[in-house]
């Protein structure tokens, strides 16, 4: 996750012309508040990609979400799955998630979606940890049946949660 840059503490806060250059610096107060700010900002996580896909009406293959080569270490994967449109007869929607840690491939599927209606949702929120340069992935499992078929929109969140 990129840090913000050290503070310019022995630098002008703002650019005066001599005699005066020695005024004008932060006081302790502010070198403390944005001390406490970076550490703050440091420390919380980091959105890398957002991935919406919607008017979806097929499978997903497994696909990397784009964020390029990611470092080894913690993230949060969080999906959103909507019907949007229900099939005549019924439907089924299950989306995976897709990781290596430790040299292994690992996968997550989450529960299906048959409620076939547009308040059918699912939402659900991951941890998962992962080796340096190993891409993260999702798919999706669809089934329709009737004339009219399913269907749904898909969104996909990743975010940093360690340093």
């Amino acid at each position: 996750m990129p840090t913000l840059a050290p503070f310019p503490v022995e630098d002008s806060l703002v650019q005066l012309p001599p005699p005066l250059s020695k005024w004008g610096r932060l006081t302790e107060k502010w070198i403390d508040w944005f001390t406490s700010l970076n550490q703050q900002q440091n420390s919380t996580s980091q959105r890398l990609r957002t991935v919406t896909l919607e008017a979806q009406q097929a499978s997903i293959g497994t696909t990397s979400i784009p964020v390029g080569a990611l470092a080894a270490g913690l993230y949060r994967v969080t999906t959103y799955a909507r019907i949007t449109r229900a099939a005549t007869t019924s439907s089924s929607l299950t989306v995976t998630l897709g990781w290596i840690e430790s040299a292994l491939t690992l996968t997550f599927a989450g529960a299906a979606l048959t409620g076939n209606t547009t308040g059918t949702v699912q939402t659900d929120s991951y941890l998962v940890r992962i080796d340096a340069a190993s891409p993260i992935t999702y798919s999706t499992t669809y089934a329709s049946v009737g004339g009219t078929a399913m269907q749904y929109r898909l969104d996909v969140v990743l975010e940093r949660v360690d340093a």
